[in-house]
């Protein structure tokens, strides 16, 4: 019996997991957020930031995914749904989007708070060698490629093989 509930309890970290992937495979703006919390926690380390700041930009960059998450779950709870619906799920959609950019602003305002005092000492990390600006330029390459790549499937909520999520 205990066995079960272990097993149980470790399925839900599998659907946890699938839903994330999920996300990065086919959701344009949490591949954007992934790409923005790599710079966001890389200028918190050449700008020397405390381990309690580094901890508030990680709980800022975490709210931000899990938001998006959120949308777009909402997102494919109410795409399609029958006329007497449409408003009502477009309303729904519109303000998990809303959600994400009232997080994602705060997470800036944060960013900007923590970074601007410490802005001398991220100059010069950054600068510290050439390789880092030319490694800069070239993740904004690799990270555009990766976040306005197109999905495998055509739709979304479509699996590989075929089969529809309902």
């Amino acid at each position: 019996m205990k066995f079960e509930k272990l097993t149980h309890f470790a399925r839900g970290f599998v659907y946890a997991y699938n839903g994330i992937r999920a996300a990065i495979r086919e959701e344009r703006n949490f591949r954007f957020h992934l790409c923005a919390a790599f710079y966001a926690f890389l200028a918190a380390f050449w700008a020397e930031l405390a381990p309690v700041e580094v901890a508030l930009v990680a709980v800022c960059v975490a709210a931000v995914l899990a938001l998006e998450l959120v949308n777009s779950a909402i997102e494919r709870a109410v795409d399609k749904p029958d006329t007497t619906h449409w408003w009502t799920a477009g309303a729904a959609k519109d303000m998990a989007a809303g959600a994400v950019l009232v997080m994602a602003l705060g997470t800036l305002v944060v960013a900007v708070c923590l970074l601007v005092p410490h802005f001398g000492t991220l100059w010069a990390n950054f600068t510290l060698r050439p390789t880092r600006p030319a490694g800069i330029v070239l993740t904004l390459v690799i990270f555009t490629k990766f976040i306005f790549r197109s999905s495998n499937s055509t739709e979304k909520g479509k699996q590989p093989n075929g089969k529809t999520d309902s």
